[in-house]
């Protein structure tokens, strides 16, 4: 089915991101809201959202300001939260998803965004854009609040891949350098090694190893090694990037969401509690506001695929307006950089480091 003349130039000098409109649990209006949000705060931006015609058509005419700045890719079959990985990956070709990132892997787009399902979103991921030479497994960084000047650290890898050798640990050094260096400005990033303690001599076999790794490729990768870090530092001012497995990154993001949750409960509660402190709240409303904003998850709402020949953002599925529009931020941002070109260059340069110190290594070994 042929689009509508006004949908091809969507592309018209902008950098066009790649949308799946059927992901989020909030439904397609949702995410139509959210880049209708983006559209008119950035007119560089065009998009191609991915879903079934009949249903977007009605909900792109309600926003005449994306007429010109969207092209629909009619794709009839949704990939649900239930589906398994797999599942998609043999029966998925008409959905959302394949097509979104189609797109990225046919130069449509510069980067896919999505609010679906994570574990057939990195599957079709890494079979549709494939990983980059000398990755073994991408990764999903995400945003942390913190006390560093620029607010939020980077954890990888929250939960692409529950195992994680030193070789990869090293990998996700690397690649969170990059994205520390062009998603915040930051020319020499902090990496810290996320471990039970900062002494050397405690954590795990993998972990001791990734940790002479990551220390012997620091000056030449142009990052500083903070050594071992703990829990407590992910959102502290000890380091920008925490590198761990995606067991542990999961599983600390996962706890983190739950804290902040259970937090502004109990002050909700607090604040109801007798009249003086009704009272309290309303005098404290600025602050508060002030507070929900710094650390609402929708702001600063996308983890991002490393580690693949594309750029993949996954946006939150309960994402509303205010999320998926954070997330084409996002997008966009990384778009500008060039990302995909210069972590592609990190992370060839950095396999033959880590070839070299591995061999180093050995070697020394052997003398002894």
């Amino acid at each position: 089915m042929t689009a509508p003349q006004h949908q091809a130039n969507a592309g018209a000098g902008r950098t066009i991101i790649s949308v799946d409109a059927m992901g989020g649990d909030r439904g397609p209006a949702a995410v139509v809201a959210g880049i209708a949000k983006s559209a008119k705060k950035n007119p560089k931006i065009g998009f191609i959202l991915h879903g079934p015609r009949e249903t977007l058509e009605p909900l792109l005419a309600k926003r005449r300001h994306l007429e010109d700045r969207c092209e629909i890719r009619d794709a009839t079959d949704i990939v649900t939260m239930d589906d398994k990985p797999g599942n998609v990956l043999r029966h998925g070709r008409n959905t959302s998803m394949w097509s979104a990132i189609d797109s990225v892997r046919n130069g449509e787009a510069t980067v896919c965004v999505s609010c679906g399902n994570t574990g057939a979103l990195m599957m079709l991921s890494v079979m549709r854009l494939r990983k980059l030479e000398g990755v073994t497994r991408p990764a999903i960084a995400v945003l942390w609040p913190s006390r560093n000047p620029q607010k939020f650290n980077v954890m990888l890898d929250g939960g692409a891949d529950i195992r994680a050798d030193a070789r990869d640990l090293l990998q996700y050094a690397l690649m969170g350098t990059s994205y520390a260096r062009n998603g915040f400005g930051l020319q020499r990033p902090r990496i810290g090694l996320l471990n039970v303690g900062t002494e050397e001599h405690k954590g795990r076999p993998e972990l001791k190893e990734a940790h002479g790794l990551i220390a012997a490729n620091a000056d030449e990768a142009g990052f500083e090694f903070a050594g071992f870090v703990e829990g407590r530092d992910i959102p502290g001012d000890v380091c920008d990037v925490i590198v761990t497995d995606g067991f542990t990154g999961n599983v600390a993001l996962k706890t983190g969401e739950g804290i902040a949750n259970l937090i502004s409960d109990l002050l909700r509660e607090a604040f109801k509690f007798t009249p003086l402190s009704r009272l309290a709240s309303v005098l404290a409303y600025t602050s508060m506001r002030r507070l929900k904003k710094r650390i609402d998850p929708r702001r600063q709402n996308g983890g991002v695929f490393l580690g693949l020949n594309g750029t993949v953002v996954k946006s939150h599925g309960a994402a509303d307006a205010t999320g998926v529009s954070s997330a084409v931020k996002l997008a966009f941002e990384l778009a500008q950089s060039g990302f995909s070109e210069k972590l592609a260059a990190r992370v060839a340069s950095a396999s033959l480091s880590a070839q070299d110190a591995t061999t180093a290594e050995k070697n020394h070994g052997d003398r002894e």
